[in-house]
């Protein structure tokens, strides 16, 4: 299988198989194509070559079953956190469970605010309301939490977990990250890209929750960490740069 045509975004030869309801993180550096991966899927980017299937079907943007979940927020400053969140149920003309989302998500208090009147964070919380009142089956998720400070990260993280936790029928998760420690907070699976292709695929052997400075502290996860690391290291005569 083929993604991209242009050389600093391609990948070559990649097979992956995610099962349903699981949490995947795909982990590499910026410019290895974690994100065209992710537009492949969404069905945004064609791939040049090889079959890529979602759920048993060609991928196709604007799919019911799969949301995108992007860096920036991208809330429509014209609309308030609640009419943001009731966009996607809107255009496919079907109820939206908007305000329980909110306050799914902490933030029904914002639910008449506009994003100008609210902090990256709060407004990264309604993006992600945003993205599951649509209901998809599948959640792709392109570095959701970068932009935020690391107190408001982790805040994010741990409710994105609570939530895919809980649910009866847990949503598959991809989501795309640079930072390895947060995939292996996060994830039962990670997947490290390095020169166009994979190069390590692990089940994180750890149960949930998890705690970051308790992982930090044993040595198996010091040691799956550097070998994680290590395979994030560029490859020489990498088709990616």
């Amino acid at each position: 299988m083929r993604f991209g045509s242009s050389p600093g975004r391609v990948l070559d030869d990649l097979s992956l198989t995610v099962a349903e309801g699981q949490f995947v993180a795909v982990v590499g550096a910026s410019g290895v194509g974690k994100s065209t991966l992710l537009n492949v899927v969404s069905g945004l980017v064609p791939a040049s070559s090889g079959e890529v299937t979602v759920f048993g079907r060609p991928p196709r943007a604007g799919r019911a079953d799969v949301g995108y979940m992007f860096a920036r927020d991208a809330l429509l400053p014209w609309r308030t956190a609640l009419r943001n969140v009731e966009l996607g149920p809107e255009l496919r003309g079907s109820p939206a469970p908007a305000r329980h989302m909110l306050e799914l998500v902490a933030q029904g208090p914002a639910a008449d605010q506009y994003p100008s009147q609210l902090s990256s964070g709060m407004r990264q919380r309604v993006a992600l309301a945003r993205t599951l009142a649509a209901g998809p089956d599948l959640l792709l998720m392109d570095e959701p939490f970068a932009a935020l400070d690391a107190l408001t990260r982790s805040s994010v993280r741990d409710l994105l977990l609570d939530i895919w936790g809980n649910e009866e029928h847990r949503r598959t998760v991809v989501f795309v990250t640079h930072d390895l420690a947060e995939a292996l907070l996060l994830a039962d699976r990670v997947v490290t890209l390095a020169g166009g292709g994979i190069r390590s695929d692990v089940g994180v052997p750890y149960g949930r929750p998890r705690d970051q400075r308790t992982l930090m502290a044993r040595a198996d996860y010091r040691a799956l960490y550097d070998r994680l690391q290590a395979d994030l290291k560029p490859l020489r005569n990498s088709a990616v740069r």
